[in-house]
């Protein structure tokens, strides 16, 4: 499988699994996890803009306030603003997915110029190999978290 492949079928796996979730689940907070459902949504969506997007014309597509909300060292109990509705949140990661998609293969065999978090990240490919197994692990996350919300 090609690595836009399996990032393509991450992202729409996560993208079909959340569409159908209701608004309640999103902020609901369980003893069992360090964030909601909205955080880990979010939170999957900065990553990605963060690690694929540096200094690239591409980049800021997502409100800067996406990182006072999203940030791995953030806890929704921080917020001190609204966060974006799941629809909106949606719309990002469509729109997002399109701009990765829209990279070429002589991007994707081009090395990052920054070290990567998670082992021997060497081309933007090898990263999107990276993002695409997080997301996934999120996608089981967010599936957990409902799982806990639908018995309590």
């Amino acid at each position: 499988m090609s690595t836009l492949k399996a990032f393509n079928l991450a992202r729409t796996s996560l993208l079909t699994y959340i569409q159908d979730l209701d608004e309640e689940i999103l902020d609901f907070q369980s003893k069992y996890f360090d964030n909601t459902v909205r955080w880990h949504i979010g939170n999957t969506l900065l990553m990605n803009e963060k690690l694929l997007f540096v200094n690239q014309k591409k980049s800021q597509r997502i409100p800067k306030e996406y990182a006072e909300l999203f940030s791995s060292d953030i806890n929704v109990s921080d917020w001190s603003s609204e966060p974006p509705s799941l629809g909106q949140l949606i719309d990002d990661l469509a729109e997002q997915q399109q701009r990765i998609n829209s990279y070429d293969e002589l991007f994707w065999k081009s090395n990052v110029k920054f070290k990567a978090p998670y082992g021997h990240i060497e081309t933007h490919g090898d990263l999107l190999i990276m993002l695409s197994h997080r997301e996934a692990e999120m996608l089981g996350k967010i599936k957990m978290m409902k799982q806990v919300y639908d018995n309590q």
